[in-house]
């Protein structure tokens, strides 16, 4: 295999991870090493193969549960937990957790990530969760940033999940340094296009070819956008007022670009803002086919919805739920998918429960074992049985009144029966 293919096709792998594994274009390879199906993975999320996005897929569900007030199954924090290796790491799925990770290349920067947001958020893992981000702070880059794999160098997908990482657990991701001082903010500026780009690319994040030259790209943009304001994928509704999108202003500075996150991300917002008018709702896919991409576009909401942008945020949420455009369809019986979606609306202040008429957490609570009932769940039912409890008891006092009523008849008769 030529080196410039490898290179290439770890990106792919890459790109596969975080999102186009999700899209409706890839079709998971079936296993060949006789591993294990996802039938025979309790606990696990869905029912295609695992192979690619298993602890990805897995995490994603946990925080759209936790976004939506449904407590996980323990069964299912439990999975996600066991796929962790002995350093911290995560791969992509591990068919068998006896058999040791490949410290070197089986395990992946943005699995790691994701898997902390998701162990963190729904609890019970602590000692999980800092493994996980003693891995990644062990492979942080001199730049500041992370790769997809310990060694690889930084890209932006990588970095904006390992700071949603550090933001999840309450840390503030500028102060997690490498040697030199970096942090992972300015490697993930460095990814982004500026005024010397023209108008409809200024503000966008690109990925790095092998010579360092930077290509536009939306998937690397909704990601860096939404770390930019020291975000996971668990997001608060938006609340309040709309705060407009605001472009990048350049004047006449051509070398002008955003020089702190804060300003990185609201140009971020700016270019997805704009692009997504000029597709009328929707992000277009990276891969060779084209399209509207669905999981792009929920990706754009969450990042949008994230920065206050209520009325840009509003745009792609209306094209995700207009029934025409079959994104139910395309989501249903996958949980990466779901899970885009529940997190997408719910950040963007919609109601995930009641989507264009499709409830989102029951289809995705249905592709894995049986939700645990959420804390307000679980006093409801205590309640219930409380009123049915008392119920019964005046059932019985009702009976044995009753009872008691009739016996006295019945004694009163035999003794009117012995006067006669």
């Amino acid at each position: 295999m030529a080196p410039s293919f490898a290179v290439h096709a770890r990106r792919g792998a890459a790109a596969l991870a975080t999102a186009a594994v999700l899209s409706a274009a890839v079709a998971p390879a079936a296993f060949a090493d006789g591993s294990p199906s996802p039938a025979t993975a309790p606990g696990l999320y869905g029912k295609k193969d695992p192979q690619f996005d298993g602890v990805f897929r897995q995490s994603l569900a946990l925080l759209a549960q936790k976004a939506t007030d449904v407590a996980p199954p323990k069964q299912a924090t439990d999975w996600l937990a066991g796929q962790q290796c002995a350093d911290g790491g995560f791969a992509a799925y591990r068919a068998d957790t006896a058999k040791a990770c490949d410290a070197k290349a089986g395990e992946f920067t943005d699995q790691t990530a994701l898997a902390v947001q998701g162990l963190a958020a729904t609890g019970g893992h602590g000692d999980a969760v800092k493994k996980g981000l003693a891995w990644l702070k062990a492979h942080q880059n001199e730049d500041g940033g992370w790769g997809m794999t310990p060694g690889a160098p930084s890209d932006p997908n990588s970095t904006s999940t390992a700071i949603g990482a550090y933001a999840a657990t309450g840390q503030d991701p500028a102060k997690v340094t490498a040697k030199d001082g970096k942090n992972p903010y300015d490697a993930l500026i460095g990814f982004q296009l500026g005024c010397d780009q023209k108008e409809d690319e200024r503000g966008v994040f690109a990925y790095p070819d092998q010579k360092g030259k930077l290509t536009p790209n939306d998937l690397a943009t909704t990601a860096a956008a939404l770390a930019a304001l020291g975000k996971g994928y668990l997001v608060e509704p938006v609340k309040g007022g709309d705060m407009p999108v605001k472009p990048l202003e350049c004047a006449d500075d051509e070398s002008a670009k955003p020089k702190d996150a804060p300003s990185a991300g609201a140009a971020a917002a700016a270019y997805l803002a704009a692009k997504i008018d000029a597709n009328n709702g929707f992000l277009k896919s990276a891969m060779p086919q084209g399209g509207a991409d669905p999981a792009l576009t929920a990706d754009a909401t969450l990042a949008l919805a994230a920065g206050g942008h209520r009325d840009a945020a509003a745009k792609p949420l209306k094209w995700l739920g207009d029934g025409a455009n079959k994104t139910a369809d395309w989501a249903k019986g996958d949980p990466g998918r779901l899970s885009k979606l529940v997190l997408a609306v719910h950040a963007a202040g919609a109601n995930p429960r009641d989507f264009a008429g499709v409830d989102l957490v029951q289809q995705l609570t249905a592709t894995g074992p049986k939700a645990e009932a959420s804390p307000s769940s679980t006093e409801t039912k205590d309640e219930k049985k409380k009123d049915d409890d008392t119920i019964g008891i005046w059932w019985i006092v009702g009976i044995f009144f009753v009872a008691s009523v009739g016996v006295g008849f019945l004694i009163s008769g035999r003794n009117k029966k012995q006067q006669l």
